[in-house]
C-alpha cells in the first residue's frame, strides 16, 4: 500500500448527498488517494478548508449560497497551490470559460466515468488540465471561431442555439431570459449579419465561422 503521507489529499464540495458520498467512497477506495473532507456548500467548507489543506478540490457549480464559479477565486486566495476540478452537469460555454478564467484547473461533467475522474485528479497534480471530451470539443470550437465577429458573446450564444434548431421560447428558457429579450437579440443579429431570415442567419454564421 502507498504510504498515507504520499496520498493525494482531496476535498469534495457537492450539495447532493448521494453524489457527494458516492464520490468520496469511490475515490477513497483508490490507492494513492485520500478524501480529507466533504462539504455540502462552499460556505460550509470555507470554515475548515484551510485546515484541511487539500491538494485537489472537486467542486460543483450549482451550490446553495456561494456558487462554484464564485467560490473558485475565494478558494485560490486562501489555497493558492490547490488544484480545483469542476465536476458539474452544466456544459454552458460561458460557465466553462468563467470557471477556467477564475482559476479552475479542469472541467468534468458528472457523466464522466469514475475511473476518468480519479485519473483526472492525478493528471491535475501533474500539471495537466483535464476536461471531459465534450467540454474539450467546445473549447476547441470556440478557438476555431472567427475572432473578428461583429456579434456580442450573448448574440453568438443565441445564434449557436438557433443553428441547433432551438425555438425562441426554448432559447429563452435555456438562457433564463425573457422572450422579448431573445427577440431583441435576434433582431440585432439579423441587422449585424445583414440577413432577413433564420436560414440566412445560419448560412452566414457557418460560412463565416461565427459559431
Amino acid at each position: 500500500m502507498t504510504n498515507d503521507n504520499n496520498n493525494i489529499r482531496i476535498v469534495i464540495i457537492e450539495d447532493d448527498q448521494v453524489i457527494r458520498e458516492g464520490y468520496a467512497f469511490l475515490i477513497g477506495q483508490s490507492e494513492g488517494y485520500e478524501v480529507i473532507n466533504i462539504y455540502a456548500s462552499f460556505d460550509e467548507a470555507a470554515k475548515k478548508i484551510v485546515t484541511d489543506a487539500p491538494e485537489v478540490i472537486l467542486l460543483d457549480i450549482e451550490l446553495p449560497g456561494t456558487n462554484g464559479i464564485e467560490a473558485i477565486p475565494k478558494l485560490k486566495k486562501v489555497l493558492p497551490q490547490t488544484h480545483i476540478l469542476i465536476l458539474t452537469v452544466y456544459e454552458s460555454e460561458k460557465l466553462i470559460f468563467d470557471a477556467l478564467s477564475n482559476g479552475a484547473s479542469g472541467y468534468l461533467t458528472k457523466n464522466t466515468p469514475a475511473a476518468k475522474i480519479i485519473e483526472s485528479i492525478k493528471e491535475v497534480m501533474q500539471g495537466g488540465g483535464p476536461m471531459s471530451v465534450n467540454i474539450a470539443r467546445m473549447v476547441i470550437n470556440s478557438f476555431r471561431r472567427n475572432q473578428d465577429t461583429p456579434l456580442s458573446k450573448r448574440e453568438t450564444q443565441i445564434l449557436e442555439l438557433i443553428c441547433n434548431g432551438k425555438s425562441r421560447t426554448q432559447i429563452a428558457n435555456e438562457l433564463f431570459i425573457d422572450l422579448e429579450t431573445v427577440r431583441t437579440h435576434i433582431k440585432n443579429i439579423y441587422i449585424k449579419l445583414d440577413v432577413n431570415s433564420r436560414a440566412d442567419a445560419i448560412k452566414t454564421a457557418r460560412d463565416n465561422r461565427l459559431v
